[in-house]
This record gives C-alpha cells, structure tokens and sequence, in this order.
C-alpha cells in the first residue's frame, strides 16, 4: 500500500489545505508640482512609490473543503518543515481551536 504525502484536516479529514500569507502595505507618495510621487512624472503609476510599510501581516492554513483555518508562522522554510512538522502543527492548532471553543 503507497504511503500517502497528504496533510488532513482533522476538523473534515479532507486534504484540501491552502496555506495563506496576507499582508497589508501602505504606499506613499510625495506629493510635487509634476504628479504624486517623486518617480512619477505623466502619470501616477503604482509601483512608482516613494515609501512602502508593512502595516500588517497574517499567516494561516485553511481546508478549503470545510472552511476552518489554523494559524500558521513562517519565517525561513528548511528540510524540518516536512508533512510530519505541518501536519502536528495543524492537530496542536485544532485542539487549541477545540478546547476554547468547549471553554
């Protein structure tokens, strides 16, 4: 029998599972006789900033089957983040959801 490489989602048992960065930017532009923003000269082009700040940023998996999602934190991927490692994150993650939920 073939060893299945799946992440389940203990919630649904489906392994329909996203993993999902959102992140929110704030850009600005200076504002001079040509146009907003120092670069943009014709028209206001929206790469052409002149400050970007993360503002806020969310990491999370989510089954797409069930809807339920667990919140996730990566920095740096390396060889120890394998199915095993996301796959325990994830159960730690639904119990946690589970026992607040029970509270």
């Amino acid at each position: 029998m073939p060893v299945m490489n799946r992440i389940i989602c203990p919630s649904c048992n489906d392994d329909h599972l996203v993993l999902k960065y959102v992140a929110t930017y704030e850009y600005s532009y200076m504002l001079d006789s040509d146009a907003p923003g120092l670069k943009n000269t014709n028209e206001l082009l929206p790469h052409m900033y002149d400050k970007r700040e993360q503002k806020d940023t969310q990491q999370y998996i989510e089954c797409r089957t069930c809807g339920i999602s667990y919140p996730c934190y990566f920095d740096r991927w390396s060889e120890r983040m394998n199915k095993k490692a996301i796959q325990d994150a994830v159960n730690s993650a639904y119990l946690a959801k589970q026992h607040l939920d029970n509270a």
